[in-house]
């Protein structure tokens, strides 16, 4: 294991010890793992996204180790962070991007965040012997730390990404003992496989919603669909495919890359795969999935906005993914964030997510506090 980037000062015996490290590597597979079971992203999904050379992110992993063991762990990021990133489209983000062609830097913090910006949601890792209390002294002890981190790397703005509702449940009144302020995140969706065919699911939709879907399947019958674990000689299709679909998005925050996409079905090999769809031989969309024995999680779906969508291949590629599952025994899709509509309709319950933030400057902290129901990215109706 090498040396960590940082670490607080020699404790007395059996005392928790934090460290950061840049590289995941440095923790290892096993240590880091355990404190994450039943966890799809796990180390080896989080080394695809280090490795993937996304513009503008270091990558950090904070451990608090007991008696060389590592009994709490979550992965961290630094980035130039644009405060109008989840602001609607509208005269205030246009007014802002106006100002920005001056002055570049204008509202964008530096900012260190817990979590990662590539993960359906923060998790925060702790090791099975770890009891309840405990956790919260750990967690306690990992936010004290992880604060020195971002001072040394002069960032004002501290974060937590994408915090389950669960979590915040059990740990929200320490974030707030801490000074962190809160806003809404995009919740995620999922659906419980507790049906044994495609059939059964389509009879608990309503009416109108299943004669919807029987008629969009009928379009199975001009796509023709490949389950691949390697892009090949389609992963510049796949890319391009990607940045029409990311250009029609009104969040953007990381840029993927392909080392990213062939990256996650290399580290992920047998727990990962890109569903293509066809139209003749023409490639017109692409679903990235990860998954384990029980949960599949839908990465990324990319299409030809404007020769795709006739075929409606978002909802082939959701009966796909179901029919994946059912083949596979996995009892739960998690559909992801954003476009909920849809989601809700075909039968996907939602699962809040919370944003944690606090700037290190008490001034900028109560102006931030004051504004951020404006950046709040929460769009779904709970």
């Amino acid at each position: 294991m090498s040396q960590p980037l940082l670490k607080v000062p020699p404790q007395p015996t059996g005392d928790p010890v934090a460290e950061v490290h840049v590289s995941i590597r440095a923790i290892g597979r096993d240590a880091w793992n355990a404190c994450f079971p039943g966890q799809v992203e796990d180390y080896d999904c989080l080394l695809a996204i280090e490795e993937a050379g996304l513009e503008g992110f270091e990558w950090r992993y904070i451990t608090v180790t007991e008696g060389g063991r590592v009994s709490a762990a979550m992965p961290a990021f630094l980035c130039l962070y644009a405060l109008d990133t989840t602001l609607e489209e509208g005269f205030l983000r246009r007014s802002m991007r106006k100002v920005q062609r001056y002055f570049p830097k204008f509202l964008k913090l530096r900012l260190a965040c817990l979590g990662s910006p590539c993960t359906e949601t923060g998790a925060i890792g702790f090791h099975p012997d770890v009891d309840g209390e405990r956790r919260g002294v750990l967690l306690a002890e990992m936010l004290s730390f992880f604060e020195q981190v971002a001072a040394a790397e002069c960032c004002g703005l501290i974060g937590l990404k994408d915090i389950p509702e669960p979590t915040s449940a059990e740990f929200g009144a320490l974030f707030a003992a801490r000074g962190y302020a809160t806003i809404g995140g995009l919740p995620t969706a999922w659906l419980d496989i507790d049906f044994k065919t495609v059939d059964e699911y389509l009879a608990r939709l309503s009416s109108g919603t299943r004669k919807d879907m029987r008629r969009k399947m009928k379009s199975f019958e001009q796509v023709r669909v490949e389950i691949r674990t390697d892009f090949g000689e389609f992963l510049p299709e796949v890319m391009a495919l990607y940045h029409d679909t990311r250009n029609r998005s009104e969040w953007q925050f990381e840029e993927l890359t392909p080392a990213y996409f062939q990256g996650i079905l290399d580290r992920m090999s047998g727990r990962a795969f890109c569903a293509f769809y066809f139209v003749e031989d023409k490639l017109m969309a692409a679903n990235l999935i990860v998954h384990d024995e029980r949960v599949a999680i839908d990465k990324f779906f990319c299409m030809d906005g404007e020769k795709g969508r006739p075929y409606n291949l978002y909802f082939l590629s959701w009966f796909t993914n179901l029919r994946y599952c059912l083949d596979n025994g996995l009892s739960r899709y998690q559909s992801g964030q954003a476009y909920y509509e849809n989601k809700v309709r075909l039968g996907s319950k939602l699962t809040a997510n919370a944003m944690y933030f606090r700037h290190r400057n008490p001034f900028l902290q109560g102006l931030l506090r004051l504004v951020s129901p404006l950046f709040s990215t929460d769009e779904a109706d709970l």
